[in-house]
């Protein structure tokens, strides 16, 4: 019975010491949580790849600013659907593509506001997450006005209250928020990222290969346009 124990709690502590924790956020259709279960075309391929790698894990869905935080610390710890953008290039070890999507800017139905390109949307008062990889694609790109929130949900309101003019988002989340009852127009496509799953440098080398080969398998075999189809996203890697 020692014995049992002791092999037991030598299995339990090798358990947590090889395991990861995954942070995301609410971002349909790649990460969301519909009556009480994850779900979402991002978190759907993480099952299977850490089901194929053979990687213990766990999910932390919370807001994007402390999620992103997370996966910078000296811990094991990885955030999805992550951009991946040369300004984050070292900041994380990557396991990719999990999506290829484009980024669109948008403004309240019945605003009154029209533009076609960044040069007219400076203009305006731009809102987006703390941390997200559009803040730093604004700053970079002469953008001002820029508020900051801690969460899109806080963006989202201060757009329909009129506090902030326009907002970067994603096609395809842009769509999702449009069938739900949001009202929003698109302006423009304002740039193209590739999300992936970004890992701090804690987590050991062998690991991101195991998950990014886990990653190739379901990309070659079908797996992941499967996913894809059934959230309604047609796109390739």
């Amino acid at each position: 019975m020692v014995l049992f124990a002791s092999l037991f709690a030598w299995v339990s502590a090798a358990r947590a010491e090889n395991s990861i924790t995954l942070t995301t956020e609410d971002y349909p259709p790649y990460n969301f949580v519909e009556n009480g279960v994850y779900k979402g075309a991002g978190y759907d391929q993480m099952v299977l790849i850490m089901k194929d790698a053979g990687i213990h894990y766990t999910v932390e869905l919370m807001p994007w600013a402390r999620a992103y935080a997370m996966a910078q610390l000296n811990t094991p710890t990885c955030v999805f659907s992550t951009a991946h953008t040369p300004e984050r290039n070292a900041l994380f070890k990557w396991v990719e593509p999990l999506a290829v999507d484009r980024n669109v800017i948008a403004a309240k139905v019945g605003s009154g506001i029209h533009v076609d390109n960044l040069e007219q949307a400076r203009r305006y008062r731009v809102g987006t997450q703390r941390d997200d990889y559009t803040q730093t694609f604004l700053e970079k790109n002469g953008f001002k006005e820029i508020d900051l929130a801690s969460s899109l949900d806080l963006t989202l309101k201060k757009l329909e209250i009129g506090r902030i003019d326009l907002i970067p988002l994603s096609e395809k989340f842009f769509h999702d928020l449009v069938g739900r009852g949001h009202p929003l127009e698109q302006q423009f496509v304002m740039t193209e990222q590739i999300f992936a799953l970004a890992c701090s440098k804690s987590v050991p080398d062998a690991q991101i290969e195991k998950m990014q080969a886990s990653l190739n398998k379901l990309i070659a075999n079908g797996q992941q346009q499967a996913i894809f189809k059934r959230y309604g996203l047609m796109i390739s890697p």
